[in-house]
């Protein structure tokens, strides 16, 4: 199956001369999408909250979030399944809907009982989780693919500015509001994120519809949930770059983002002995990433695979800078680099998804990266405190930062990881 060359210079100024933000509906996407994530973000911050107001205990909270991982994780594959099977819009309005009816589930198990607000945990991250598929494959059924990147670059500019902000805004919030009330909030934010966005567009030819028997009779009956979710690994296996980039990916949260996760607080308490360096550090880290996502929307890099992998790579410059006692500064920019280089890789891999896997099985694709990424995620923070007891902080950030530069070089050399794509562009390209 040949895939489809990317446009030309002079084909994608056309459609981008028409700014993406221009479009009512990508901005109803946009505006969906922004809700969910902002949504998804505040509920650990409001749940802090409710154990500074001692009504949830720490061992509370910790089987709250871990119920609620453990939703996303179970939804995230079916979401995948259901939303190449259905309409991605409905997937969308029923999953914003779970979660959103998760919220009064926990505001009323607050103080009062733990098992209802465990079950309503896990059904707010099975909302989010059964959610994320289905946004990657309407935003592909939203726009169209000139300006896609352009598109991507807006959602994570959104995510990342509700990062910086929210922390604020929330501290504000609960000035005036209790706890419950602010759960109640977070359950509106889940049904702006289920009810705004509109109906895509049918999906756009892939490679794989380039190929398919214009004469061939009425489809099959549908498979089970098993074989459609096999079909979609199957899917991700035709793409090298895909499967390699995938792996780049998991080695750098798995690996860095846990070490930096667990290490930074300690260094910046026994090494500077403030707090000034971990508040400093995660704040360039999403400034980066803002700064990022701004480059990116516009810059056209020629190897765009090979490109991304280099952002990826440039994660390692946080870990590393952890390892020596440097002045505070070197960390702050490693971790600005490392926000910088982690969007300089998002955008792409989500645009080069959205272009070369076949429409009717993007959202499974979609959901083999969200679960091995975030499913490892947690393995790796769980391993890194005992290899840090066991083997001392400088040296597992020493291999943990190896690992971030390493990998990614070595996804680099695996065909087609230079364009993202099954065949390369045309020298006209």
């Amino acid at each position: 199956m040949a895939s489809t060359p990317a446009p030309t210079t002079a084909d994608s100024a056309a459609p981008q001369a028409r700014s993406v933000l221009r479009d009512p509906a990508f901005l109803r996407l946009w505006a969906g999408t922004t809700a969910s994530g902002l949504a998804t973000w505040a509920l650990p911050f409001v749940l802090g909250l409710a154990v500074l107001h001692r009504d949830l205990g720490a061992g509370g909270l910790g089987l709250v979030l871990a119920a609620r991982t453990v939703g996303f994780l179970l939804a995230v594959a079916v979401g995948g399944v259901l939303a190449d099977r259905h309409s991605r819009r409905s997937v969308v309005l029923w999953s914003g809907l779970a979660a959103a009816a998760a919220a009064p589930l926990l505001a009323a198990g607050l103080g009062r009982s733990l098992a209802l607000m465990t079950a309503a945990a896990a059904l707010a991250g099975a909302g989010q989780g059964a959610c994320r598929p289905a946004f990657q494959a309407l935003t592909a059924e939203t726009v169209d693919p000139a300006r896609r990147q352009q598109a991507n670059a807006a959602m994570t500019l959104a995510v990342r500015s509700s990062t910086l902000a929210g922390p604020a805004l929330t501290a504000l919030l609960a000035a005036w509001l209790d706890t419950a009330t602010l759960l109640l909030g977070i359950g509106v934010l889940w049904l702006v994120a289920a009810l705004v966005p509109g109906r895509g567009t049918a999906a756009p030819a892939s490679p794989a519809d380039a190929d398919a028997d214009p004469d061939a009779g009425p489809a099959a009956p549908r498979a089970g949930f098993r074989a459609e979710f096999l079909e979609g690994l199957r899917e991700a296996r035709r793409h090298p770059w895909f499967l390699a980039g995938l792996g780049a990916l998991v080695a750098v949260v798995a690996l860095g983002y846990s070490a930096t996760s667990v290490a930074l607080p300690l260094i910046s308490r026994d090494r500077y002995g403030t707090e000034w360096v971990l508040a400093a550090a995660t704040t360039a880290y999403t400034l980066g990433a803002l700064a990022g996502a701004l480059v990116i929307a516009r810059m056209r890099p020629r190897a765009q695979g090979w490109a991304a992998l280099a952002g990826l790579a440039a994660y390692g410059a946080a870990p590393l800078s952890l390892v020596l006692p440097v002045h505070p500064l070197v960390i702050v920019a490693a971790y600005a680099v490392a926000g910088i280089g982690i969007e300089l890789f998002n955008v792409p891999w989500f645009t080069a998804t959205q272009r070369e896997v076949a429409p009717d099985k993007l959202a499974r694709v979609s959901s083999l990266d969200f679960l091995v990424s975030y499913g490892l995620a947690p393995v790796g923070l769980a391993l890194i405190a005992p290899a840090i007891g066991a083997f001392g902080t400088a040296p597992v950030l020493a291999v943990c930062a190896a690992a971030c530069f390493l990998v990614p070089a070595a996804a680099a050399l695996v065909p087609t990881s230079r364009h993202f794509a099954r065949t390369a562009p045309s020298a006209a390209d």
